[in-house]
């Protein structure tokens, strides 16, 4: 038997959007997890099961074109990069926000990106893990030789056939939409990822309104995230309150944590500082 319910939440524009509702008796609070790019709602479910456990419902959902909320084929899907924040995650949090509890956001990778470009006045606090800036520059010298590998060799080829980036194929995660892939791309070209950018020059501003609480943590073995690239991004919320954090993977008896290990099974010890966080930015409604 599911220990959630499944149900569609209707995104901004109207796209149908699945999601799942890990729900807790007498919950002191609901949790959003807003997902790291081509990644499925499914990797965070022991997350959300133990979110349970800690008395907040947990809720994940797939953006559009990804998972459950993909179409038939994604070919010739028209979409912007920043509509998973714009207009899928607000209508997640404007959804949960309803049912009249403290909301609260754990980013994963774009997840804390998102947070800027999102209803984010909706929320008492935020947590992220992984989120960085994407530019190769940030990332040791291996892992930037494989990192523009892809991009600009490996990357072009598979899209130019398919018409979208098939990610999957790669072992890589859930396929990609033609215009997430290509924003993402040229983002991560810009050592401050779209804050550099001439084509969007109301980034800055945008995420200026910004004044929630976010605690950023990294750990030291996450290549494309590394501590120093999250500090390239997430000091671009000027006005939050923003704590960082860089994670030792043996901290929490793990060998390894890298880019995904952060909602590994073997990392529950590592949650119970999230729900900490939670508890203490929740002042209740």
């Amino acid at each position: 038997m599911m220990d959630y319910k499944t149900t569609t939440i209707t995104a901004t524009d109207g796209y149908p959007l699945s999601a799942r509702i890990y729900r807790a008796p007498h919950a002191k609070g609901i949790i959003v997890i807003a997902s790291a790019t081509g990644v499925a709602q499914g990797f965070y479910s022991k997350f959300a099961r133990h979110g349970v456990s800690q008395h907040y419902t947990v809720v994940t959902f797939d953006y559009r074109g990804i998972g459950e909320s993909a179409p038939a084929t994604l070919r010739c899907f028209d979409m912007d990069y920043r509509d998973w924040a714009e207009k899928d995650l607000a209508a997640v949090l404007h959804d949960q926000h309803s049912h009249g509890l403290p909301l609260f956001l754990v980013g994963h990778s774009y997840g804390g990106h998102a947070i800027g470009l999102t209803a984010h006045a909706l929320l008492s606090a935020a947590y992220t893990f992984g989120t960085g800036a994407g530019w190769h520059g940030w990332m040791p010298t291996l892992e930037r030789i494989r990192v523009s590998f892809m991009w600009n060799l490996l990357a072009p080829v598979i899209v130019k056939a398919k018409g979208y980036l098939a990610w999957s194929t790669l072992g890589m995660g859930e396929d990609l939409p033609m215009g997430a892939y290509q924003q993402w791309k040229r983002w991560c070209h810009f050592p401050h990822y779209f804050f550099d950018d001439p084509l969007y020059p109301e980034m800055q501003n945008t995420f200026d309104q910004v004044t929630l609480p976010i605690k950023a943590v990294n750990s030291i073995d996450d290549l494309w995230a590394l501590p120093r690239s999250r500090d390239a991004f997430m000091s671009h919320y000027r006005h939050a309150k923003l704590e960082c954090a860089d994670l030792q993977p043996s901290q929490i008896g793990m060998k390894n944590i890298g880019h995904m290990g952060y909602f590994y099974g073997a990392a529950q010890s590592l949650w119970s500082d999230v729900f900490a966080y939670f508890d203490q930015h929740n002042k209740g409604i």
